[in-house]
């Protein structure tokens, strides 16, 4: 999902989007659909979060934040 199409999202949910990441927006929207606040951050690729909707783009980041850092 590009970023115009998560702001978009972020204000159907009362969510501020200032001058987020895509990261740190994801997350705030996450938390205001009641779940987990926590994109991004399956270091060892591994997420338990089945329904989550952001789940495959959070793992592409994932495994790239992990390449990064190698």
């Amino acid at each position: 999902m590009n970023m115009k199409a998560i702001r978009q999202l972020a204000k159907t949910l009362q969510v501020d989007t200032g001058q987020l990441s895509k990261t740190d927006l994801i997350r705030k929207i996450q938390l205001a659909e009641g779940n987990f606040d926590c994109y991004g951050s399956a270091s060892s690729g591994d997420c338990d979060q089945l329904d989550c909707a952001w789940r495959s783009d959070c793992l592409n980041e994932s495994a790239v934040a992990a390449t990064e850092t190698e």
